[in-house]
């Protein structure tokens, strides 16, 4: 038994390509044929590492009695959230604005003409949870349908109509406002230091994800204002992640989330994004602290990657699955009769420092993590660092073991903008510590993206076994602009400058509003969606907007481009009342706005030895900064013009419309940029 997914390419469409349910990839013949037969759409969106996914599929999609009852009554129509996230977010905004909550799995009923008008989450095989049959739910709908057909349209078009509505943000700034202030930052601190769990770490309660972007935030007003309690929020917050279940002690890697508020039970998916994410923010915090710990993380979790979700071509892939046999978390937790048998006389020490017990401390079984971190503060630094050595071992023969087990399902397919921001992630890892091949995985990836990836009028969103396809959103352009520029600024290539400037006006052109500053998540030449939408929340990874307006104002100094200018500012003090305010919500914007704040540095090496210097000045935690370095002056890079390319080495530096004289030290920069 087979259906029309069998021929698709997406790992969560192909899971159901053998239900007996007649589904249709999202295209023009299942709507077509809405049409034609006058049936409502039923639209099923997931995605690979979805637990509720899996067994909403077992449950109803798998029952030939339920599949009948689809079959009978809807065209449905299976959609990969990640393949096509322009129809997850119309869909999931109808959902919300019906319900007042979305998730995934995302079942969402059309009319034939791909208009919402009914939906919901997971629904269970019979009435539970206070939730609808999934039976009923298909014969109400489709009796609704039939028998009062010209309410559900009028519904459907109303329902869109505010979806497009919704497209309109903020007010444009009033000319005296004052938009980049330190004021402003400290409206955003306030705000985020009273979401911030003092108990826990984070910001919030359960579930608990990482919410990097505040964590960012943080770390930049510690090093603007000196704030201590900015500081220690933040590192406490990444130490209660590095010390819990959401991260992977055994093999590295975090998990999307933890649902509970200590952070000890994770949801057990691991995603690319989320570590791509967390890479970037580690980076970040070592670059400030120095701490071993966050040194240690960025390494144990670029390995993960580099074992589970990479390509031998460079490629990363986007997620591993939650479960395995059948049981969420399966493959990661540990009996201690388990942990005993595989590390002999070692095992004590093991499950003295995981917690690991014979009751288990989730289920029976036990999820390792670190309850009393940062270790071992009892024993003396001789005793300490003999123990760290033996848990080292430890955890290598407990990775060893696991890997014998059934893994859970890898969910294959490549997403530009994940790859991008992973991209971005290895070049921040190379600038916080140093280490080369840090460097050599960004630029291996970045041919990778832009040798598969590309196309003759912009990019592809996905790729899998050969085969790109789905022309690329605005967040794939935002975030592979952003990593060109992060590319540039460890390599000195300025290729990647040129890159990045081509696809931004390619951006501009195709995703603008001549009436708002915000971009349109879809190009304007994409006809299958029922509204363009424009995106500017940073949620699970930051919106294409908040990172453009970075990119344009980073890329306004290096191309001398006011207009570009201009607009990042618009996009930003639009939105300025909902940033102060709901910081957490608008992180990538907050970051942006406090690192504009406090006036651009920007910082040419010249010379014919600059990488003698260029790690030394990437090392220091300096997130408002330019940097181009190059050994051959270029007249198409305004900063690069005019300057001394025959010392080994010179370091200029400008800063609020000012220029100090070239200096040929670190010790003379460290002064200029007061370091101390």
């Amino acid at each position: 038994m087979s259906n029309r997914l069998v021929h698709e390419t997406s790992p969560y469409l192909l899971q159901h390509a053998h239900n007996p349910v007649d589904w249709y990839p999202w295209g023009e013949e299942a709507l077509q044929k809405a049409r034609k037969e006058n049936k409502p759409i039923l639209i099923s969106i997931g995605y690979s590492a979805c637990h509720w996914c899996h067994v909403m599929e077992k449950e109803s999609f798998e029952d030939e009695k339920v599949a009948a009852i689809m079959n009978a009554h809807f065209i449905n129509i299976k959609i990969d959230r990640e393949e096509r996230p322009d129809l997850d977010h119309i869909y999931m905004d109808a959902v919300q604005v019906m319900t007042g909550s979305g998730g995934w799995p995302l079942n969402v009923f059309l009319t034939p003409a791909a208009k919402p008008f009914y939906g919901g989450t997971y629904f269970p095989p019979q009435k539970a949870y206070n939730r609808a049959s999934w039976t009923d739910t298909l014969l109400g709908v489709s009796n609704a349908f039939t028998e009062r057909q010209g309410e559900v349209v009028l519904q459907a078009e109303g329902l869109t109509a505010h979806l497009l509505q919704a497209n309109t943000f903020g007010e444009p700034v009033k000319a005296e406002t004052v938009v980049f202030s330190a004021s402003n930052a400290r409206i955003i601190y306030d705000n985020l230091m009273q979401a911030a769990d003092k108990v826990d770490g984070g910001f919030g309660r359960a579930p608990k994800f990482p919410q990097t972007f505040s964590i960012q935030y943080l770390l930049r007003y510690y090093h603007f204002y000196k704030e201590e309690a900015a500081l220690q929020q933040a590192c406490f917050s990444l130490d209660k992640m590095i010390y819990g279940g959401i991260y992977d002690q055994a093999g590295g890697g975090f998990a999307r989330y933890a649902t509970d508020n200590a952070w000890l039970v994770p949801h057990f998916e691991k995603m690319l994004y989320d570590n791509a994410l967390l890479l970037t923010t580690l980076s970040e915090a070592y670059q400030l602290t120095h701490y071993a710990r966050y040194a240690e993380t960025i390494a144990q979790t670029i390995a993960f990657v580099e074992r589970e979700l990479m390509s031998h071509e460079g490629g990363f892939y986007s997620a591993l699955d939650a479960d395995s046999e059948g049981e969420e978390g399966r493959f990661y937790v540990w009996d201690k009769k388990e942990v005993e048998a595989v590390l002999g006389d070692d095992a004590e020490c093991c499950c003295n420092y995981y917690d690991v017990t014979d009751d288990g401390n989730w289920e029976g079984k036990n999820i390792l993590h670190v309850p009393n971190a940062p270790g071992l503060p009892e024993k003396s630094p001789e005793a300490a660092a003999l123990e760290m050595t033996k848990l080292d071992r430890c955890k290598e023969k407990l990775l060893a073991a696991r890997s014998k087990r059934v893994r859970p399902q890898l969910d294959d397919k490549m997403l530009l903008g994940w790859n991008a921001l992973m991209n971005t992630a290895c070049s921040k890892a190379y600038a916080a510590t140093g280490l080369e091949r840090y460097r050599m995985l960004a630029i291996k990836n970045m041919e990778f993206i832009l040798r598969n990836f590309s196309n003759r009028d912009g990019c592809y969103h996905t790729f899998k076994n050969g085969v790109a396809k789905y022309n690329a959103f605005l967040d794939d352009y935002a975030f592979l602009v952003r990593a060109l520029i992060q590319l540039q600024e460890i390599t000195g290539n300025k290729d990647y400058l040129q890159t990045a400037k081509r696809l931004t006006d390619f951006v501009l052109e195709g995703f603008g509003d001549a009436e708002s500053p915000f971009l349109f998540f879809t190009h304007s030449s994409q006809e299958d969606v029922i509204v363009r939408k424009k995106e500017i929340y940073d949620s699970a990874v930051p919106s294409g907007n908040s990172v453009m307006a970075a990119n344009l104002h980073y890329l306004s100094s290096v191309f001398d481009n006011i207009v570009w200018k201009d607009k990042s500012a618009a996009m930003i003090g639009t939105l300025l009342g909902l940033i102060t305010r709901y910081p957490t919500s608008f992180g990538g914007w907050a970051n942006q706005l406090i690192d504009m704040a406090n006036g651009l540095k920007e910082i040419v090496i010249t010379g014919q030895k600059i990488n003698e210097i260029l790690f030394d000045i990437l090392h220091i935690f300096i997130p408002n900064r330019i940097i181009q370095a190059s050994s051959v002056p270029d007249e198409n890079f305004p900063l690069l013009r005019n300057k001394d390319y025959f010392n080994p080495f010179l370091v200029y530096l400008c800063e609020n419309y000012a220029c100090k004289p070239p200096v040929n030290s670190l010790a003379l920069f460290h002064q200029q940029i007061d370091i101390q």
